[in-house]
């Protein structure tokens, strides 16, 4: 994994113009089903047969910002990444980037299915931070027929707000006040050494083919800071969870209940990005 870290890194350093992909990382057991290694020339934006590019203010969360199709945005940086870039316009007003998967996936029964992103964020001190909020997360692809939220279910790898160094992994289920406690859910946090490269997993295990005993495990960097049994729900969340088809979403939101909106020291720009190396899918 060092070495791999390595070759991602300095195929990063290669600046506009370079379009080469260098695969997700290889871990010993699990098979490579899907990946998105974001190569492009720079300043263009990702592969649109992959992804849908979000446009508008979705009226959610209490978000301020306008999403943006963009490349100031939403871009490719020639490097083999993606660069989701927060920005204020002279009047105040917030322009971002989201982008969502076309494709969807559902966790292998019987066996134990991975899906993973290795993510930095841009340089801005954390005191500029403030209502700045990316994530990498699913939902479920119900969603997109009809079934509302939380009952489609959602599981977020990472969320982070207002620069903090804190990453948080938590499910989302059933109903308001229901089974996962929404609209809070259940979750777990893990502290994120720096604001450099860190891989997030989402690992869903149904080797024991029993619903109550099948679990959703969050991880930085490998390590465990979370978990979640389907005994702790009910069983039609848990198939929402875990059962069911689920799509990637990667975005920078600007304000919201959580955060709390940005302040007059908060920065737009690079420096409050959230940068995508990949996301990849493994299945036993």
């Amino acid at each position: 994994m060092v070495v791999v870290r390595m070759l991602l890194k300095a195929s990063r350093a290669f600046g506009p113009g370079w379009s080469a992909a260098w695969n997700a990382p290889g871990y010993s057991g699990f098979n490579l089903v899907w990946q998105e290694t974001f190569a492009g020339d720079g300043n263009t934006l990702p592969n649109q047969d992959n992804w849908n590019i979000i446009t508008g203010n979705l009226g959610v969360n209490q978000e301020l910002e306008t999403y943006s199709d963009s490349t100031a945005n939403v871009q490719l940086s020639g490097g083999n990444t993606l660069q989701l870039v927060p920005l204020q316009a002279d009047d105040g007003s917030w322009t971002s980037g989201r982008i969502e998967s076309k494709y969807t996936f559902t966790p292998n029964g019987g066996a134990q299915t991975a899906v993973e992103a290795d993510i930095r964020f841009g340089g801005n001190d954390i005191s500029d931070k403030q209502g700045i909020w990316p994530a990498f997360w699913m939902l479920g692809a119900s969603i997109n027929q009809g079934t509302s939220w939380p009952e489609c279910g959602e599981i977020d790898a990472l969320e982070t707000i207002n620069g903090q160094l804190t990453g948080y992994g938590t499910v989302h289920c059933d109903e308001i006040g229901g089974a996962c406690n929404d609209p809070y859910g259940i979750g777990s946090s893990t502290s994120i050494p720096d604001q450099d490269w860190h891989t997030w997993r989402v690992l869903f295990d149904r080797t024991s083919n029993d619903w109550q005993s099948e679990t959703i495990t969050f991880y930085m960097d490998g390590n465990q800071f979370g978990q979640v049994t389907g005994s702790q729900v009910n069983e039609d969340s848990w198939n929402a969870l875990c059962h069911s088809p689920l799509y990637f979403i990667l975005n920078v939101a600007v304000g919201g209940g959580w955060p709390g909106d940005p302040n007059s020291s908060t920065e737009g720009g690079y420096g409050s990005m959230m940068e995508v190396a990949y996301v990849a899918v493994y299945s036993t």
